[in-house]
């Protein structure tokens, strides 16, 4: 805590959450805190709130009442933004009831220390991506190490995992679940595979935002792939990820908690090979992912100027609106990056 009151970042931070406090008396808050439950509860709980009074025209969630009170679950959530798709949720677990979450958080993503200690202070711990290992045999290694930790946490520690349904975010709106990490949580589970992922009471969570989180950053990324050559990332661009999806207008903003996975579902793919097997279930989050995400106008309205005619319902100064923030973005670059942008608001309709 006083590593974290004492960074140089710090008054910046608190001067954009809580203005007109003085940083002062934020720092002396921080600095009482001596657990994590602490933190969170008196400090993060304000902190995502301010957030979303600032950048949100309302923070809502439905499907609360479909988690059992006794039970502790693996959220796994299509990923929009680095931060607050699980910061969002950790409120409204709060609001509902129920104990925050622990968090997965990208080795990549850790990036100065007090991104590092304020992740920690949230119950976040690390996960490798294939980008911050030295070999093959050693993301395999830190996998198995990561689905024994999950399970641990569930089974023995009583908490619930928060982790994104594939490495990295949803850039082109296309929420599709990595078949990897079905691999990677069976890992831990031993030969009876329905068993081991019953035990971990998956609970698919969809989360829609009216304005895509670093949609420009993210159409200049597909962009630059799309010229065939690989995306290399420049020093600095993930914490100005965090910091734009922090800090930019999101709109409205929805989570839904979808119906948990139950055995009898996972007991269709018994008879399938292993890499069936995990395709199958990764099919089954998917759906339940899709069939609660929210559509806004925003998706219609880029579905429509992609098709050319109006099949969807919105009103007129909504479509300008959009198409002002769209022309605002792309007004420097080349046609493609227009059509890139308005897939990634369509692909959710299509």
């Amino acid at each position: 805590m006083q590593r974290i009151v004492s960074d140089k970042y710090f008054p910046l931070v608190c001067d954009f959450l809580f203005p007109g406090t003085p940083v002062q008396e934020i720092a002396a808050l921080v600095g009482s805190c001596r657990t994590v439950e602490e933190f969170q509860m008196r400090v993060m709980y304000k902190v995502i709130y301010a957030i979303a009074h600032k950048t949100t025209d309302g923070l809502s969630v439905s499907g609360m009442e479909r988690l059992d009170p006794n039970k502790d679950y693996l959220f796994i959530s299509n990923h929009r933004d680095i931060m607050m798709d699980a910061g969002f949720l950790q409120v409204l677990l709060s609001d509902a009831g129920r104990k925050t979450s622990e968090i997965t958080f990208g080795a990549n993503l850790m990036q100065g220390q007090l991104v590092i200690d304020v992740g920690r202070s949230n119950k976040m711990f690390r996960i490798e991506r294939p980008t911050t290992v030295t070999s093959a045999r050693d993301f395999l290694l830190k996998s198995q190490y990561v689905s024994e930790y999950i399970r641990f946490a569930i089974t023995q520690k009583k908490e619930s995992v928060w982790i994104a349904q594939r490495n990295g975010r949803t850039k082109d709106g296309m929420d599709l679940t990595d078949q990897g990490i079905i691999k990677m949580f069976n890992l831990s589970g031993g030969e009876d595979r329905i068993a081991a992922l019953d035990e971990l009471n998956i609970a698919p969570l969809s989360i829609s935002y009216e304005w895509e989180p670093c949609d420009e950053l993210k159409a200049l990324e597909l962009y630059a792939k799309s010229s065939g050559q690989p995306y290399i990332k420049k020093p600095g661009e993930d914490l100005n990820s965090i910091l734009t999806g922090i800090t930019q207008p999101k709109g409205r903003v929805h989570l839904t908690v979808c119906e948990p996975i139950r055995r009898e579902e996972l007991e269709k793919y018994h008879d399938c090979s292993n890499p069936d097997f995990n395709k199958g279930v990764a099919e089954l989050i998917d759906s339940r992912i899709r069939s609660a995400y929210r559509l806004y106008p925003n998706n219609y309205i880029a579905a429509d100027l992609l098709s050319g005619k109006r099949a969807h319902s919105y009103t007129d100064a909504e479509r300008d609106a959009f198409i002002q923030h769209v022309d605002t973005i792309t007004k420097e670059y080349p046609e493609e990056l227009r059509d890139i942008l308005l897939r990634i608001y369509a692909n959710p309709v299509m």
